[in-house]
């Protein structure tokens, strides 16, 4: 899938799964802007795009604070003049028991996660129907999206408020021709991830609910990602795609 001098926004593309997303956009000829509130970490990955030939500029943001929303928007529209595609990959996540679960921590994740995504998308979107060519956003979402698993309650909440918030925007922004979407990753090895597989128990009852036998990379999500930005998605909005290695088949 070719994106040639599409302006798309990436949040969380400091690593991991945003990175490789990023990096997928910019190998399809795409202008992709690393935002992220690791600025050490964006910038690395905008060295890689632009390695690969691609381009990239930085917008050092965190998504819980809707002026530096408003400073990463204005970022892309002074050299591109239009934002055609975001996406929604700020995230973080932390293993609680529920009955150990502070307010504090709770709040710091659905502020993320949650009012994130919705602030990034409501920037994003208000110019998008200014602009009137309509665009895709895309929230990555998870497979806790739909089902739980234990000392994740904060997270659980978070991920499935991001599907219905998607479902929301979808519907809302429809008659704009904006797309949105959402991807539900099952287990992908990450940074994120890392301190969550290293404990052998959780990792092999992991693997054992992964019915294609091995955990996620973050290219099979960036591959998710470019799909739903192109015109092959064109008639697909309000929906999630879980690439999850089968595990939504149980």
């Amino acid at each position: 899938m070719q994106f040639r001098d599409t302006v798309v926004i990436v949040t969380g593309a400091a690593s991991g799964i945003n990175r490789a997303i990023a990096l997928r956009f910019a190998q399809a000829e795409a202008v992709v802007v690393i935002a992220d509130v690791n600025a050490a970490g964006a910038e690395e990955t905008a060295a890689q795009v632009r390695a690969a030939g691609g381009r990239a500029i930085v917008a050092r943001t965190d998504v819980r604070r809707r002026n530096e929303i408003d400073a990463m928007v204005k970022a892309a529209l002074a050299p591109f003049g239009r934002i055609d595609v975001l996406v929604n990959g700020a995230g973080i996540e932390t293993l609680i028991p529920f009955l150990d679960l502070s307010e504090d921590e709770w709040n710091r994740i659905l502020e993320v996660n949650l009012t994130g995504a919705f602030l990034c998308g409501q920037a994003v979107a208000r110019e998008m129907v200014r602009a009137g060519r309509g665009g895709k956003i895309i929230n990555i979402a998870s497979i806790n999206s739909a089902i739980a698993l234990p000392n994740q309650a904060h997270y659980v909440a978070s991920k499935g408020g991001l599907l219905m918030l998607t479902k929301a925007m979808a519907l809302e922004l429809a008659p704009h021709k904006i797309n949105v979407n959402a991807i539900g990753p099952g287990v992908v090895e990450t940074p994120l991830t890392a301190k969550s597989l290293s404990d052998p128990v959780r990792r092999d009852l992991l693997l054992r609910n992964t019915p294609l036998g091995r955990f996620g990379r973050p290219s099979d999500i960036a591959d998710a990602a470019t799909f739903l930005a192109s015109e092959a998605a064109g008639f697909i909005t309000g929906t999630i795609l879980y690439v999850d290695g089968g595990w939504m088949i149980t």
